[in-house]
């Protein structure tokens, strides 16, 4: 008996323990980051390695700026274009998630996750860029752990400064920088709508910056965008 004790001691307590220490450091970290600003997250440490493989030399285009200093139209488009609910949610919103998850069964692998700013930002701080339903289930914990600890802005102003916005470029200020010799603060309304639907493949766009979708989908943001709510 005291064998088959000492067995799911090393069998189930130590994992358990160790899953639960692993979330305390998400906590500790989120915490932290509710009064500092975070240097780089997990996904910007990949891609500079990723980087680096080819050019070690290479770095990062990334420089924080404060929430007021971005402007309202890059929030709004953001908003409008990646999750037009995100100041009614608690981080998820279940009926894309259901939706997302219909659509990765008639794939037969996860190709879309309906993931909201919450979320990604959850991924972008901690995780990889691997697609699982494990990996899922652990950026519902961290979202929700940044939804409890942080107030809607906060996530905003987090997520704007460190989302990937191409190759190796990463965060509102650099994006505008890069992309049009300006500061996030003077981004105008077609310009803010640009760069939201660039979003989901940063780095496709970056390289493929005449796509007629990108130019479509763009036109389209700029009429959503002044029916989007900042938080």
């Amino acid at each position: 008996m005291k064998m088959l004790r000492r067995l799911l001691f090393w069998l189930v307590g130590v994992p358990l323990l160790l899953v639960l220490l692993l979330q305390l450091y998400f906590l500790l970290q989120i915490l932290w980051w509710t009064q500092f600003n975070p240097s780089s997250t997990s996904f910007m440490r990949q891609q500079l390695s990723v980087l680096q493989e080819k050019k070690p030399d290479a770095k990062l285009q990334h420089q924080w700026v404060p929430y007021n200093k971005i402007s309202n139209h890059l929030k709004r488009a953001v908003i409008a274009s990646e999750d037009d609910s995100f100041v009614d949610h608690d981080g998820v919103d279940w009926e894309a998630m259901q939706k997302a998850y219909e659509k990765n069964q008639k794939k037969g692998k996860v190709v879309s996750g309906g993931s909201t700013i919450t979320q990604q930002l959850a991924k972008n701080l901690f995780l990889s860029g691997q697609r699982s339903y494990l990996r899922k289930g652990q950026e519902l914990v961290i979202t929700y752990m940044l939804e409890t600890c942080m107030d809607k802005q906060r996530i905003l102003e987090i997520y704007l400064n460190v989302v990937e916005w191409g190759v190796g470029v990463f965060g509102a200020e650099a994006a505008a920088r890069h992309y049009y010799g300006s500061s996030a603060a003077t981004l105008g309304p077609a310009q803010a709508a640009r760069l939201a639907v660039m979003l989901p493949k940063p780095r496709y766009f970056d390289k493929n910056q005449g796509s007629g979708y990108l130019q479509r989908r763009s036109e389209l943001i700029m009429k959503r965008m002044n029916s989007a709510e900042l938080p």
